[in-house]
C-alpha cells in the first residue's frame, strides 16, 4: 500500500505546460543588460492581451512606440528622457490635439515600463503640451423638441429612436445603458429608473426620476415591443429592440439608435442630436435648475467631480451672466 506522501507526489514534470498562455514575467533589468524598446513593447503588448485590453488600445501602443523609435532613433529604454519626448513631439507635423493623443499613449507605455521595474523615476509626468479645448455643446430642450416634432411616432423605429433620445436627455444615461435597459428597470408607479450596477459603467446602483411625457413614450413603446417579440418569437425584456425583436448592438460604430440619430441630424439639419450631446444637455439642464455639481455627478454616474465639470463647461457669456446674480 503506497504511503500518503507518495500519493500526493506527482512524478510527471508539468512545469511549463501553460507557458504559451502565461503572461511574460516582467523582471527588473540587470545593471549591464539594456532593454530594447522593441522588446519592452513586445512584453507589454503581451501582458495587455492577456489582461483583456482592447485590440485598438494595444494597436495604439504598437503604432506610437514604433513611431517614436523611427523619428528619434532611440532604441533602448534607458535612452528616453523628457528632452527626447519633446524632440519626438516637435518632429510630428500634426495638430497639438493629435500630439496630445500620442503623448498620452507614450506616457501610458512608460508607466507600464515603470510598473514592471524597468524605469526608476516617472520623469514623463512633467511633459505637457498645450491644447485649446473646444467647448462641446449640450442639447437643449428646443433641439430635442425639434427632433420629436419631425419623427413619425406612429412608426415603430422612429418611436423607439424618439423615446431613446428623450430618455437620454431627461435622465442622462449613456447609450450603452440604453441598449441593456430592461422592463424590470422601469418603475412606472414611482416614475423611476431603477438601474442596477450590471448595466452601468461604474457598476453602482442608481435611481433616476422621469417625467410624465417619458412615462407615456415608454409605456407605448414597451407594449409595441411585446407585439414585435411575439411576432418574431423573441424572448427578451429589453426596452429598446430592433424591428425584428432582437437586442440593440452596443458597439459605438454599429449601435442602431446612435446611427439613426446621426441620420436624423443630417436629414433634418438638427444640432446636438447625438448621445453625448443629449447627456451633456441633461447635465446643463440640472445645473440651470439649481442642482449642485455633486448631485449632477451622481446622476451621471461619474467617479469624480472633475469629469462632471467637463460636461458643465460654460462659455464666457454664461459665466458673466451667472456672476451677475451675485452683484
Amino acid at each position: 500500500m503506497p504511503k500518503k506522501k507518495e500519493i500526493f507526489s506527482v512524478s510527471d514534470d508539468l512545469n511549463g505546460i501553460f507557458s504559451n498562455n502565461a503572461a511574460p514575467k516582467a523582471k527588473a533589468i540587470p545593471p549591464n543588460d539594456r532593454m530594447l524598446l522593441t522588446r519592452a513593447l513586445e512584453i507589454i503588448t503581451r501582458q495587455m492581451e492577456i489582461s483583456g485590453n482592447r485590440p485598438r488600445t494595444i494597436g495604439d501602443y504598437e503604432r506610437y512606440v514604433t513611431l517614436f523609435i523611427k523619428l528619434t532613433g532611440v532604441n533602448y529604454l534607458d535612452e528616453i528622457d523628457s528632452n527626447k519626448i519633446y524632440e519626438w513631439l516637435s518632429l510630428m507635423d500634426v495638430s497639438n490635439q493629435t500630439k496630445l493623443t500620442r503623448l498620452k499613449c507614450i506616457k501610458a507605455f512608460l508607466s507600464r515600463c515603470h510598473g514592471n521595474g524597468w524605469i526608476d523615476a516617472p520623469f514623463w509626468k512633467k511633459v505637457t503640451i498645450r491644447v485649446d479645448q473646444k467647448i462641446k455643446e449640450g442639447a437643449t430642450e428646443k433641439d430635442v423638441k425639434r427632433l420629436l416634432s419631425v419623427l413619425d411616432l406612429g412608426d415603430f423605429v422612429q418611436l423607439r429612436d424618439a423615446t431613446a433620445a428623450y430618455l437620454m436627455f431627461k435622465t442622462g444615461i449613456r447609450i450603452g445603458t440604453v441598449s441593456y435597459l430592461e422592463g424590470k428597470h422601469v418603475d412606472f408607479n414611482e416614475r423611476l429608473l431603477r438601474l442596477d450596477g450590471a448595466i452601468l459603467k461604474n457598476h453602482n446602483q442608481i435611481l433616476l426620476p422621469f417625467d410624465d411625457t417619458l412615462a407615456k413614450l415608454l409605456d407605448v413603446l414597451m407594449r409595441q415591443n411585446d407585439q414585435i417579440r411575439k411576432a418574431y418569437c423573441r424572448k427578451n425584456d429589453y426596452v429598446f429592440i430592433t424591428k425584428h425583436g432582437g437586442i440593440i448592438s452596443n458597439s459605438p460604430t454599429h449601435n442602431n439608435i446612435q446611427k439613426r440619430l446621426n441620420y436624423y441630424a443630417k436629414m433634418y439639419g438638427l444640432k446636438n442630436i447625438n448621445p453625448h450631446a443629449l447627456r451633456r444637455g441633461f447635465a446643463k439642464s440640472l445645473l440651470s435648475k439649481g442642482a449642485n455639481v455633486a448631485e449632477i455627478s451622481k446622476a451621471l454616474g461619474h467617479s469624480n467631480l472633475a469629469v462632471t465639470t467637463q460636461y458643465l463647461h460654460l462659455d464666457k457669456e454664461e459665466v458673466a451672466e451667472n456672476l451677475r446674480k451675485y452683484l
